[in-house]
This record gives structure tokens, sequence and C-alpha cells, in this order.
């Protein structure tokens, strides 16, 4: 609750308010005629974060649950929420330093976010690729394998042993983006559902 007064710090405290809150106005990504534009384009896009939901199996263990991941530049944090016991596991990084913060809010330092979620719960999701599959291209670092829809949005990709089918897009930041999409590897199998998205 606001408390007015007629002291004069109200005015611009409110103004540095006002401000700030409009610097997180989510804004609307250029015009995407074609997938050569589209693909520069969105890997030129470092600060975005989107809420949804995700589905993880491997090996006969896996979760339903929330998920919400936060991109700026090469700094990121998400946030997977599910059952089973798992509570929510926080995993933020920097570059190639991961961190991943348990229910318990226990800290663990890795550089393999992969391997070591696979270790410690059974599942795994791809967390250096995964910013870029959500976005609807390739991750370019690494070599890829896609084919395209026929409005030539990206439908299936193969890269670092996963196959990801994007069966779903929706209307967010005046583009055409990512709804749902689905990995599969030998490590197991991602689904992810994106809810909503806003991009800075």
């Amino acid at each position: 609750m606001i408390s007015w007064s007629r002291s004069r710090p109200v005015l611009p405290v409110l103004l540095l308010v006002i401000g700030g809150c409009a610097t997180q106005r989510s804004i609307d990504l250029p015009t995407m005629p074609d997938w050569a534009t589209r693909s520069a384009v969105l890997q030129d896009v470092t600060r975005w974060e989107f809420h949804g939901r995700i589905g993880v199996s491997s090996g006969g263990e896996g979760f339903n649950g929330k998920l919400w991941w936060w991109q700026r530049d090469d700094d990121f944090r998400a946030s997977i929420g599910g059952p089973l016991g798992v509570g929510t596991v926080r995993i933020t990084g920097f570059g190639s330093k991961f961190t991943i913060t348990d229910k318990d809010g226990t800290e663990v330092e890795i550089r393999d976010a992969e391997t070591e979620l696979q270790a410690m719960y059974g599942w795994s999701i791809p967390v250096d690729s995964l910013r870029y599959w959500a976005l609807g291209i390739p991750d370019p670092q690494q070599p890829a394998s896609m084919e395209f829809d026929g409005d030539g949005l990206l439908a299936t990709l193969e890269q670092q042993g996963w196959r990801v089918a994007i069966d779903q897009y929706r209307q967010a930041g005046g583009q055409t983006m990512p709804r749902r999409l689905t990995a599969h590897s030998n490590q197991g199998k991602v689904v992810l559902v994106i809810d909503d998205w806003a991009f800075y």
C-alpha cells in the first residue's frame, strides 16, 4: 500500500519506481520474414524469460512440473518444480559454470549440468542447448540437422544426440514462437510447454 504525503521526495522516488517497471516491459521482436533472418535475430536475443511446464523421463525416473527460465546474455537462472520429493531444483549458470540448488538449499557447483542432474536425480535436461531450442533455433555452437514446416519454421532438429520436434507455435513478442517441443535421446525424453514469453 502506498502512503501519500506532501513531502518532495515522493515524486522522484515514484518516478524511479515507474522507470524501473518500464525497463522490464516486454518488447516486440523484429520482423523475421525468412529462416536466415529468423535465425540471426533469435541468436542475438539475449534478454528474455518464459514460464511453462516440463516433463522429464529417463530410465524409469522422471516428473512433471513447472519451469521458469530467465536469460540475460550468458547468465541464466532456471527453476524446476516437481513432485516425487524433488521439490524445487534451481540451476544458475554463467558461461560453462553451473550451480544446482536443491529443495533444502544445498548448493553444488558443477561443470556438466546434464551429467550431474542424471547422477543426482536420475533424470537430465540438455541445459546448454535448451536455451536455443526453446527459441526455435539450433545451438549455434554445435552441428545440427534441421527440417522445416510449411511456414518455414523449425519442425525437427537433430543435435548432440537429441532429436527435437517443435509441434506447436504461438504468438509472442509480436512474432511466432515455440509453444510445445519434445526432445528425445538415449538419456530420456523432455517435453516442454511454454505458456508465456517475455523479451527485453
